[in-house]
C-alpha cells in the first residue's frame, strides 16, 4: 500500500495537464499550418496582381508607341501644311507684287496717253483745218475711229476633223493624231488623177 492514498488523483492531474499541453501544442501547430495558408494565398493573389499590372503595364506600353508614332505622323502632316501654307501665302505675296507693279506701269502708261493725247489733239486740229482749207480734203479719222480699224478680225477656229481611232477632235491637215498616235486617214481619199 502507498503511504500517500490520493497517489492516483497527482496521476490524474499529471495525465490533464500533459493532455493540455498536447492539446494546446496542437492547436498552436494548426494556427501556424492556418495562418501560413492564409499568407500563401495572399502572397499568391499579389502575386497574380503584379502579373496582371506589369501585362497591363506592357500592353499601354505598346499603346503609348502606337500613339506616339500616330502623334508624330500628325506632327510631319502639320509640318507639310505648314510649308503648303507658307508657299501660298510666299505666293500670294509674289502675286500681290506683280498685280501692284502692273497696276503702276498700268497707270504710267495711261498718265502717258493721257499727256501725248493732250498734245496730240491740237496738232491734229491744226493739220485738219490746213487739209480743209490748203488742200481741200476731208479730216483725219478720229482716234476711236482708227481703233476699229487696228483690231485684227476674230480668228477663225483651224477646220477640224475626228480621229477615226480615238474620235477627239485634231486639226484636218494632222498626218498622225496627237492624242493617240494612229495615222489619220481621210473618210474621203483623193483619187489619183488618170494620167493621159
Amino acid at each position: 500500500m502507498c503511504a500517500n492514498p490520493l497517489w492516483w488523483l497527482h496521476g490524474l492531474r499529471r495525465y490533464t495537464h500533459y493532455t493540455r499541453l498536447l492539446k494546446t501544442r496542437r492547436s498552436v501547430a494548426y494556427l501556424i499550418l492556418l495562418y501560413f495558408r492564409v499568407k500563401t494565398i495572399q502572397l499568391e493573389k499579389m502575386k497574380s496582381r503584379i502579373i496582371h499590372e506589369v501585362e497591363a503595364t506592357e500592353q499601354e506600353e505598346k499603346c503609348l508607341t502606337e500613339y506616339k508614332q500616330e502623334m508624330d505622323l500628325l506632327m510631319q502632316e502639320k509640318m507639310a501644311h505648314v510649308e503648303e501654307l507658307r508657299q501660298i501665302h510666299a505666293d500670294i505675296n509674289a502675286m500681290e507684287n506683280v498685280i501692284k507693279q502692273a497696276e503702276e506701269s498700268r497707270n504710267r502708261a495711261l498718265e502717258t496717253a493721257k499727256r501725248i493725247h493732250d498734245e496730240y489733239r491740237p496738232l491734229k486740229m491744226d493739220i485738219d483745218r490746213m487739209r480743209r482749207d490748203y488742200l481741200g480734203l476731208e479730216r483725219l479719222p478720229e482716234l476711236h475711229e482708227e481703233e476699229r480699224e487696228l483690231i485684227p478680225p476674230e480668228q477663225q477656229p483651224p477646220p477640224m476633223k475626228s480621229c477615226l481611232s480615238c474620235h477627239q477632235q485634231i486639226h484636218r491637215n494632222a498626218p498622225i493624231c496627237p492624242l493617240c498616235k494612229a495615222k489619220s486617214r481621210s473618210r474621203n481619199p483623193k483619187k489619183p488623177k488618170k494620167k493621159d
